[in-house]
């Protein structure tokens, strides 16, 4: 049986390292984007060139489509009414487009800036961390997360929302060693997304199996997501990393941030 996927965003960095991962035999993807994937299409891929904002346009993509992966919006921080527009409105039109369009189960693209106020020492246990966003970029994050929770519970959908580390093809850098996501867990993830029937919200950490991880993968495993990979085995290239080390108590999940609107130098 032909399963198909529409992922939103496709052309950005996330997009552009999981889509090789997620071709296959019956399997249909459905890329979204303003702009074409700058390598071309795979196989069993196919473009739609529209907006996230657009509700005509999100509710024709989403037709027959068994999981709707929304990556698409700003991935950092920008002023407010950028934010408002694109990250909150865009994700609400997603959603609905996907209700009106019978859609099931969707995966939402969230990030640890929704939490990124929390110092990364008090947050490796396994409960879910309430919001506590660092800059608007973090709220619009966890404004998603409260949607998909409404999509959920309202209309039976099966929505999870990924708090999404470090996403990069190896750890670049010592912070990522404890944030990085690898682009085939991301890609497991997806699959265990697409895997589930029962409704319901659930807020996993978008995070592999690193030896210095700050979070659990409970959550995780509790629907279907195991994380495999480990940003240890790259540690040696990694400039500056020493042994591994319970981190400092003044690092934040969400890392250095500025003033919120204005675009921060690092991301998680």
């Amino acid at each position: 049986m032909t399963r198909r996927l529409l992922v939103t965003g496709a052309s950005g960095r996330v997009g552009s390292l999981i889509r090789p991962l997620l071709t296959g035999p019956d399997r249909e993807i459905r890329l979204l984007d303003v702009r074409p994937p700058a390598d071309g299409l795979l196989p069993g891929e196919t473009f739609l060139a529209a907006s996230i904002t657009d509700p005509e346009a999100m509710e024709s993509a989403c037709a027959g489509v068994d999981l709707l992966v929304h990556l698409g919006g700003h991935s950092h921080e920008r002023a407010w009414a950028e934010i408002l527009q694109t990250n909150i409105h865009g994700t609400y039109v997603v959603l609905e487009a996907a209700r009106r369009a019978g859609v099931r189960r969707v995966l939402l693209a969230g990030s640890a800036h929704a939490v990124g106020m929390v110092p990364a020492a008090q947050a490796g246990g396994d409960a879910v961390l309430p919001p506590r966003p660092d800059t608007f970029y973090g709220v619009s994050k966890a404004t998603a997360e409260a949607l998909g929770s409404l999509y959920a519970d309202a209309y039976g959908m099966s929505v999870v929302s990924a708090r999404i580390g470090t996403v990069e093809a190896v750890p670049g850098g010592v912070r990522s060693l404890s944030t990085w996501f690898s682009p085939g867990d991301a890609a497991r993830l997806v699959e265990a997304c697409l895997a589930r029937d029962e409704p319901g919200h659930h807020i996993v950490w978008g995070v592999s199996r690193n030896r210095r991880r700050w979070v659990s993968p409970a959550a995780g495993e509790a629907i279907g997501f195991v994380p495999v990979d480990d940003a240890e085995h790259f540690a040696a290239a990694v400039e500056g990393a020493g042994p591994p080390a319970p981190p400092d108590p003044g690092v934040r999940l969400g890392g250095p941030w500025s003033e919120p609107g204005r675009e921060r130098g690092q991301r998680w």
